[in-house]
């Protein structure tokens, strides 16, 4: 009766999809609850996909030039009054310290929600010459936003995140760079975590706070919802101007930086877990999973078992990242865990395996069981764990791409977002005001105008008018 509870204990993804994250989330060991309402502790289990997220795409960053910086957690209001469009986007989720110790401060300090203004009145300091240019940094930090409506990884009013912030003495160099990192997380969302995207840039309505130009990746959830997964910001000089971030240029002129902003965050691991879950569990990209190998022994008090277990624990361990189940827990218990937490390829070995020379390999991402020598079981385990990493992309690909539809007018636009979850692409003119009405109506936002433009039709889809952009359309997280 255990085994089948470890798994019943999960709600089913279409019979509620809600229930069935919050589950997986909990389940799994991911996260846990606080005594302070919105705020999560990342457990174990859950961190240990962020280190491994954080570990590679810092690599990837410094490859481009990136270098990290920390600043400070406490953003005085002054500051953060100067940019004007910058601080009504953040205002109603900002946290206030208003004492310090018994003394009530004289100017209230905000908990940094984003550092764009730290970093404008740090390059403000630091920034005399064109030889100082270009900054090229990040900082990996932990930011607080009041959030009304909370939901592990995907909305808390505590998130770790990077937030890279870089100045530029061109124009040219920051639409290049912000447009590149958004190129980097792409490639990680693919390679790395299995996610395919959409790029492309953010209408106005929906930049960010202060942005010329917000670029985005929107990826698709097995429910049908998209969920922005990473953004990159062109802020022109408009910050460097209220913040009086000048160099003086080879022509010895005093000119105004260029500068962006770009991140992403443990709402990742969200997106990992609806992409790629079912109803046993987890199923992690073997890229950014913990353990990728869990060597089950069979009848471990039979003599000689674990030994084995462990002895393929030291020869896979040059290939993978392992860990042996020898707790006392029956094997149909411990396999069922294994694919909740889960764990790419499970090993199972008992006394007919070590008799024969073999062992049983187990794929979490289709189930299929493959019997393998051990002589062979490097080159077979490392050989499973790429398969699977490109399976996954190819099977997230083909669930994305089948839940993508078209729209040519408004009734159509209506009668798809209504009746088939996912994305919908459909002209637009351009106008907020049909924007608006399409949130209004239908409840769908409008995700990005992709790099990769189509002609749908030349009429927008809501008002009928002349067509400027081709728009994804959808419910989003």
């Amino acid at each position: 009766m255990a085994e089948k509870k470890a798994v019943k204990e999960i709600t089913s993804m279409e019979e509620d999809f809600a229930q069935w994250y919050t589950d997986v989330v909990v389940k799994a060991e991911l996260t846990g609850y606080t005594s302070v309402k919105g705020f999560m502790v990342l457990k174990p289990a859950g961190y240990a996909i962020w280190e491994l997220i954080q570990k590679q795409l810092d690599a990837k960053f410094k490859e481009t030039g990136v270098e990290n910086v920390y600043l400070p957690l406490l953003i005085p209001e002054g500051l953060l009054q100067k940019e004007k469009d910058h601080v009504e986007g953040f205002a109603p989720e900002v946290a206030w310290v208003t004492h310090g110790g018994l003394n009530q401060l004289q100017e209230r300090l905000c908990v940094r929600p984003t550092s764009e203004t730290l970093f404008c009145d740090f390059y403000q300091k630091d920034i005399q010459s064109y030889r100082d240019l270009p900054k090229v940094y990040n900082q990996w930090c932990s930011v607080v936003r009041w959030e009304k409506e909370t939901r592990p990884f995907l909305r808390s009013r505590e998130f770790l995140w990077q937030e890279g912030h870089t100045a530029h003495a061109t124009a040219e160099e920051a639409e290049e760079r912000t447009v590149q990192m958004l190129n980097v997380y792409a490639d990680f969302c693919e390679n790395v975590l299995a996610i395919p995207v959409v790029k492309g840039q953010k209408t106005d309505k929906e930049k960010f706070a202060g942005a010329v130009s917000t670029y985005t990746i929107e990826a698709l959830m097995h429910d049908g919802k998209a969920l922005q997964s990473g953004t990159s910001h062109n802020f022109g000089d408009g910050f460097a101007k209220a913040f009086g971030v000048q160099f003086t240029d080879k022509d010895n002129t005093l000119k105004h930086v260029h500068q962006t902003s770009w991140g992403v965050t443990t709402r990742l691991i969200g997106a990992v877990i609806m992409v790629h879950g079912d109803d046993n569990g987890l199923k992690l990209p073997p890229r950014i999973a913990p353990t990728q190998v869990c060597i089950v022994p069979i009848m471990q008090k039979k003599e000689g078992v674990l030994d084995k277990a462990f002895e393929l624990k030291e020869k896979l361990g040059k290939v993978a990242r392992v860990k042996v189940d020898d707790t006392d827990k029956s094997p149909g218990f411990k396999f069922a865990e294994c694919e909740m937490r889960g764990i790419p390829v499970r090993v199972e070995v008992g006394p007919r395996d070590i008799e024969n020379n073999q062992a049983v390999l187990v794929r979490r991402d289709t189930a299929e069981k493959i019997t393998v020598s051990l002589d062979e079981i490097e080159s077979k385990v490392s050989e499973l764990l790429e398969t699977i990493q490109k399976n996954m992309l190819v099977a997230a690909r083909e669930h994305r791409d089948s839940h993508t539809y078209k729209a040519e007018n408004w009734e159509e636009f209506k009668d798809v977002i209504a009746n088939k979850p996912g994305f919908v692409k459909a002209m637009w003119c351009g106008d907020v005001e049909c924007e608006n009405k399409i949130k209004e109506e239908t409840t769908a936002t409008s995700r990005c105008m992709p790099f990769e433009q189509e002609e749908i039709s030349d009429k927008c889809v809501c008002c009928g008018k002349p067509a400027k952009k081709m728009v994804y359309w959808g419910k989003a997280y």
